[in-house]
């Protein structure tokens, strides 16, 4: 059992962490972090790319395609649950690395996939590791960085998101038409490489060991942390502010994890909010980006074209993150949020449109472009925002339950998109797909709370 006097050791270790100022550690972990996160996205970008090549080597139907789209999503989902839970109960480090080792080797064995039947097996093994790996990263970020600059560094790490998944269609625009689709997947299991640079560098989370009543552990990590930026300064901390110290909300310390958390009080308003938040903007993200590819192609461009466009549509992903980071300090998660969802919702329409009456490509790509951006800022946010609204002891868990709702609205917008295509042509399920946007902003209106320099609660 944890006492009074360990509690109050806590709450100053976590008041010490606030009081940094932003430091070459910080940026440390943000690059530690982002490249991670870049290795996430640029698996999950693969496939949408290896589809577009699939389609003719084993004559996948729209049908068989919008599954393999979605399997990974699937494994995510289930992945996202069962991390989210280890990493609060069993730490942060330990779980980022194991998640990152499944997924690199289950994004080998694709490569070796002798029929597309095992091809979606091992998909839904590399989307095991990435999804225990979500909710971590953005989580483990914020859980070291100052409320005050929370937003923008951990805004930040979406920046490597887009890096990974231009980096995923830049590969596929020189190597799948030259080496062929296996050959992209080997790629995949570079991250197992990383695993090494994770275990040297990167600490666990002082909040997290404080949750377990090793407080003096956190307290070691803070205090080579203070040295460290003592030095990179030249001069010393400020003090420790008492109202900090006395608003810090430390619970005692507990090896059990309580699920039941996401729902009684103010903690069950936040979790559907985000539930359905989160549901609602990758129903209609993934719907819109992930059949690109093989959108460009039936429309007569070669393949290698068609990963040329995605391939700009997506450094145009990085820009408007890097605004939404700092704005979300300036201004709050809500108003930079809300705007963007409204923009995404009348760039869905005009995709439709585009579409739907061979708009030429230089219009399409515009398009492409401000969607692009809006989207991106409004995920950035919800990485961000997520984890800020649980105590550290179920905060990974929140996320991953999140992630994991939000996965169930990756896998049905390709499928859709594959489904209903026919039927009701592009203007049509577009059209579902800003709905989507508009709903989801108009939940953040009316029902989320902001976030913008709170202590994270402990």
């Amino acid at each position: 059992m944890e006492t009074a006097t360990s509690q109050s050791d806590g709450r100053m270790v976590i008041a010490r962490m606030e009081r940094l100022p932003v430091s070459k550690f910080h940026k440390k972990m943000l690059v530690i972090n982002g490249i991670a996160w870049a290795f996430d996205s640029f698996d999950i970008a693969l496939v949408t790319f290896v589809v577009a090549a699939l389609k003719g080597y084993w004559n996948l139907t729209p049908a068989e395609s919008g599954v393999l789209l979605s399997v990974g999503l699937l494994g995510m989902f289930f992945g996202s649950l069962v991390a989210g839970y280890a990493a609060d109960k069993w730490g942060r480090k330990f779980v980022f690395q194991w998640t990152m080792l499944i997924f690199s080797l289950a994004s080998l064995a694709c490569a070796f996939a002798p029929s597309f039947a095992l091809l979606l097996v091992f998909r839904f093994l590399v989307g095991i590791g990435l999804g225990g790996e979500s909710p971590v990263v953005p989580a483990l970020l914020g859980e070291f960085a100052p409320s005050l600059h929370r937003g923008k560094i951990q805004g930040l790490v979406n920046v490597f998101w887009g890096a990974g998944w231009a980096t995923a269609a830049a590969l596929s625009f020189f190597v799948i038409p030259s080496l062929g689709w296996r050959a992209a997947f080997v790629f995949g299991a570079l991250p197992a490489f990383f695993i090494f640079v994770v275990r040297r560098h990167l600490p666990e989370s002082p909040r997290w060991l404080i949750t377990k009543g090793r407080v003096q552990e956190a307290d070691d990590i803070v205090t080579k942390l203070e040295a460290e930026i003592i030095k990179e300064h030249g001069k010393e901390l400020p003090a420790v502010d008492p109202e900090v110290v006395n608003n810090v909300v430390v619970k005692a310390a507990t090896e059990k994890v309580k699920i039941s958390t996401l729902f009684t009080g103010k903690y069950r308003k936040n979790t559907i909010v985000l539930w359905c938040t989160w549901f609602l903007i990758m129903f209609a993200y993934y719907g819109l980006f992930s059949w690109l590819p093989t959108v460009f192609v039936e429309a007569g461009h070669t393949m290698q074209k068609s990963f040329l466009y995605v391939l700009i549509m997506q450094i145009a992903y990085m820009p408007n993150e890097v605004i939404a980071s700092f704005m979300m300090d300036k201004v709050g998660r809500k108003k930079t949020i809300i705007p963007n969802l409204f923009v995404a919702a009348l760039c869905a329409l005009a995709y439709g449109y585009a579409l739907s009456h061979n708009a030429s490509m230089s219009i399409i790509l515009v398009i492409g472009i401000v969607t692009s951006l809006a989207v991106s800022a409004s995920i950035c946010v919800m990485y961000t925002y997520t984890p800020e609204l649980y105590p550290t002891d179920v905060r990974i868990t929140a996320a991953g339950a999140s992630t994991a709702v939000s996965r169930i609205g990756s896998m049905l917008g390709p499928m859709i998109i594959g489904f209903f295509l026919a039927s009701i042509g592009f203007m049509g399920v577009f059209t579902i797909l800003a709905s989507a946007f508009i709903l989801s902003a108009l939940i953040f209106i009316f029902f989320a709370v902001e976030t913008k320099g709170k202590v994270l609660e402990n």
